[in-house]
């Protein structure tokens, strides 16, 4: 039995790599070879217009007009803090492991569930939303919200775009860590490249109703309608089950993390890839607190991997949220810096040992306006914070749309933001955010074509 999971996990890596190399479903997702060239910010006239080719990971991929990744996502590509030792993200990955490996055990022994954490970010669209049943006017596949390479490979937006390659590879139950990429606002707790943690969980008939009373007399599956509570195809009696093993398997996570007598609640929620779904909240220092969403798998997306003798769940966290909670960390920027006094606050010799972490010197914000009319037409704000992450990088504390404008006459909109930067290390003038801001509002100009009020 180990060496037949050994065999299994080596040959589902072999199978992952050569997805990730271009040999997926399909004549779309072909691997595509090109010259390497640099990219803009998105926006008007950059990355959009086809031409050139963006190399990644070793692999070139040519641009198109859905092409929108700016140099400063493109940096943060292959850092993997998730697998670094002793950075936060390392210790709340580990944990988390620790926690599945000792609570979660086959009958050989082994631990029932496999990690995969070095997993390739660039995933095809198929992978990332259509594997998922993601609709095809799902906010989420525009290009105001998520990283393309070009029209058929993107960097993925949820670690949910591997579940359905794990479940063909023949795998029931596992956890999928890694970073992943969305265009978003900024501030303290946004920013585009963050790390998320999957579980998966499938269930045969024989495993579900085992232990229970008259067991053997109960189905996974039945013909019914859709309700609020069940799918179509799953009887009430299974989605239960499942329900009850996700909230608790969750529930002794959270438990391990944050100690005994926490407060949990369930909120009902939606998920294209689940049904009933759920995220989970905690009650932490007089407020309630999401923390991840989970839920019974779509059994569609289970039968399409060729499970479809088993029923499931799913849920995902992000880690730098757990990490904030836990270890009192008060800006998502901080988990890319390299400074020393940030990082040797978790070099501890055991994982769970507890960890509050002492804010650095917090030095003077500077904060300058920038206003400008709007084009007539392919403007998003996503764009806009995009840009200037990309020119200011972690010198960008958030930014915040202030105010907007119509003209009563020409009818044209007027947004005027509102940028703060605060080095992290040290006190920034006045006259050296000058010159950033000055570059952002020229590239807004060059870029996204909106017509400057400054």
């Amino acid at each position: 039995m180990v060496g037949w999971a050994l065999r299994r996990a080596a040959q589902v890596r072999v199978h992952l790599a050569r997805k990730a190399s271009g040999v997926c479903r399909g004549p779309e997702h072909q691997a595509l070879g090109a010259r390497p060239a640099a990219l803009e910010p998105a926006g008007r006239g950059a990355p959009g217009a086809p031409g050139g080719a963006v190399e990644l990971l070793g692999k070139s991929y040519p641009r198109d007009g859905y092409s929108n990744l700016s140099r400063k996502v493109l940096s943060r590509v292959g850092r993997n803090l998730h697998n670094r030792p002793h950075h936060p993200l390392w210790l709340i990955k580990e944990r988390v492991k620790q926690h599945f490996y000792a609570r979660y055990v086959g009958r050989s022994g082994t631990p029932l569930f496999s990690v995969y954490d070095d997993l390739s970010p660039v995933v095809t669209t198929w992978q990332n939303f259509d594997s998922l049943l993601v609709p095809a006017d799902h906010p989420s596949r525009k290009k105001g919200d998520s990283y393309y390479l070009n029209a058929t490979h993107m960097l993925r937006a949820h670690t949910s775009a591997h579940q359905w390659d794990l479940l063909r590879a023949g795998l029931d139950a596992f956890l999928v860590v890694g970073d992943v990429y969305r265009r978003d606002q900024i501030d303290a707790q946004h920013h585009p490249v963050f790390h998320q943690l999957e579980g998966v969980r499938l269930f045969s008939r024989h495993q579900l109703f085992a232990g229970i009373k008259d067991g053997e007399n109960l189905q996974l599956f039945e013909q019914s309608s859709r309700s609020a509570h069940k799918q179509e195809t799953h009887t009430l009696e299974a989605t239960k089950l499942v329900e009850f093993d996700l909230k608790q398997t969750l529930t002794r996570l959270m438990t391990h993390l944050f100690g005994d007598g926490l407060d949990i609640r369930w909120v009902d929620c939606y998920f294209p890839f689940t049904h009933p779904s759920f995220e989970m909240e905690i009650s932490f220092h007089g407020e309630w607190l999401e923390i991840l969403g989970c839920g019974v798998m779509e059994q569609q997306l289970v039968n399409s991997a060729g499970a479809e003798d088993q029923i499931g769940w799913a849920f995902g966290l992000g880690l730098e949220r757990l990490a904030m909670v836990l270890y009192d960390i008060p800006d998502i920027r901080l988990f890319w810096s390299e400074d020393e006094r940030f990082l040797k606050q978790f070099c501890v010799q055991d994982i769970n040992q507890k960890v509050k972490f002492q804010p650095l010197s917090k030095y003077p914000a500077v904060i300058n306006d920038i206003s400008f009319w709007l084009p007539p037409e392919n403007y998003t704000e996503n764009d806009f914070y995009d840009l200037v992450r990309t020119i200011g990088g972690d010198l960008v504390e958030k930014v915040d749309l202030i105010d907007k404008f119509e003209h009563p006459k020409t009818h044209r909109t007027s947004h005027c933001y509102r940028v703060t930067y605060r080095h992290m290390e040290r006190t920034m003038s006045q006259r050296e955010v000058g010159r950033v801001h000055q570059a952002v509002q020229e590239a807004a100009v060059r870029l996204l074509g909106v017509e400057g009020r400054f």
